[in-house]
């Protein structure tokens, strides 16, 4: 009997301190049935549209993994919080994720300003991040092992835009540009792209966040009589430079990066629209043409979503590699595991859209295209 005793309380101890050891071990975010995901983004105010639209394609695929059994036995749950594109907001934004929701990964940021601001949090946490929604080189040098990009950065978008032009024969090419780490990383772009073909940007002028305010900035570049001027903003201020610059009697061209958010550009300008070229970072999402964009379109119609667009399928597709990642990881989900899963996609082609990362390297893609806005909004591919 004594022996008995003994025993059962050894097997006890042992339990406990294994069950004690599991805690201690168990990773923040990840429990038996579920997987806690943040995002922070512009869900409020002028550029409100870029993240809500993210994130509608980020919950179209998260609810079509779940409806099939999620990753590995656990469901994805996303939590969002609004930081309305404020480099501080996001800051408190990505420390309520992760120590109030207790999200285990994060995914879908929007914007450089605001992703920069939380990096180092980002970095400290050694919390992952897919899918930022920017090109920023800031965010790609120096590398960090916390960031996994799924777009091309600007660079690629400006030298496509530039090399577009110069082969039209356009050489005067103006830049107006927000006044923030985002619209000095484009502006960049453009001057590299231009120094590389022996030319120089003719004027640049800016616009500050969140504002609409750009009469200054119209003078500023109209006096230099540009044939194209890139705009490196959001979709308010773009569109209030091209409907205020139109009616002063400019001809030009216009061309944005992808940032600006094509469909929310494209509502902001309603007929003065037709003709603005914006460069993309993904797929044309209005035609079944890939496969990837079949099943995009499958399930935004599935989660409730009856209008395609950019933004929303790049969070789709960020969701996507997120999911490949989480379900590479396993069972025994940490943040590192899912760090080195990511890793392991090379070659990763999900349907006409691939994804290539290594232990060096998480850029993603450098996939670029130019869409231009014609009659009625609608987009010519």
């Amino acid at each position: 009997m004594k022996k008995f005793v003994q025993f059962a309380l050894k097997t006890f101890v042992s339990a406990a301190l294994l069950a004690s050891g599991s805690a201690l071990f168990a990773q923040q975010g990840v429990s038996d049935r579920e997987i806690t995901i943040g995002q922070f983004a512009a869900l409020t105010g002028p550029a409100a549209q870029l993240g809500l639209r993210m994130q509608a394609g980020i919950k179209a695929q998260f609810d079509a993994v779940n409806k099939t059994g999620g990753i590995n036995g656990r469901q994805i749950k996303l939590v969002a919080r609004d930081d309305g594109y404020e480099p501080e907001k996001a800051v408190l934004a990505v420390k309520a994720l992760l120590n109030d929701d207790q999200a285990f990964a994060l995914i879908g940021s929007v914007g450089t300003p605001t992703t920069l601001a939380a990096l180092p949090i980002i970095n400290e946490a050694k919390v992952p991040l897919i899918g930022p929604f920017t090109g920023a080189q800031g965010l790609r040098e120096p590398f960090s092992r916390q960031l996994f990009h799924v777009r091309a950065s600007y660079f690629d978008e400006t030298d496509r835009i530039v090399q577009h032009l110069t082969t039209l024969g356009v050489k005067k090419i103006a830049v107006l540009y927000q006044n923030d780490a985002y619209g000095k990383a484009g502006l960049e772009g453009v001057t590299r792209a231009l120094t590389k073909r022996q030319m120089k940007v003719v004027a640049a002028a800016t616009v500050e966040r969140n504002s609409v305010d750009v009469a200054k900035s119209i003078d500023e570049i109209l006096k230099s009589a540009p044939e194209a001027v890139v705009q490196i903003s959001a979709y308010k201020s773009s569109a209030a430079f091209i409907k205020q610059a139109r009616s002063q009697g400019f001809g030009g061209q216009f061309f944005n990066v992808s940032f600006v958010g094509a469909k929310a550009l494209a509502d902001e300008l309603g007929d003065a629209g037709n003709g603005v070229v914006i460069s993309q970072v993904v797929p044309f999402p209005f035609q079944g043409s890939s496969a990837v964009v079949r099943e995009y379109q499958l399930r935004m119609t599935e989660s409730g979503q009856k209008e395609f667009d950019f933004s929303s399928l790049e969070g789709f597709l960020a969701a996507k590699v997120l999911t490949e990642g989480l379900k590479r990881a396993g069972r025994g989900l940490t943040r590192e595991s899912l760090i080195v899963a990511l890793e392991s996609l090379k070659d990763f082609n999900m349907g006409g859209f691939t994804i290539n990362y290594s232990a060096k390297s998480h850029e993603g893609s450098n996939f670029s295209d130019l869409t231009i806005i014609g009659r009625g909004g609608k987009f010519i591919h």
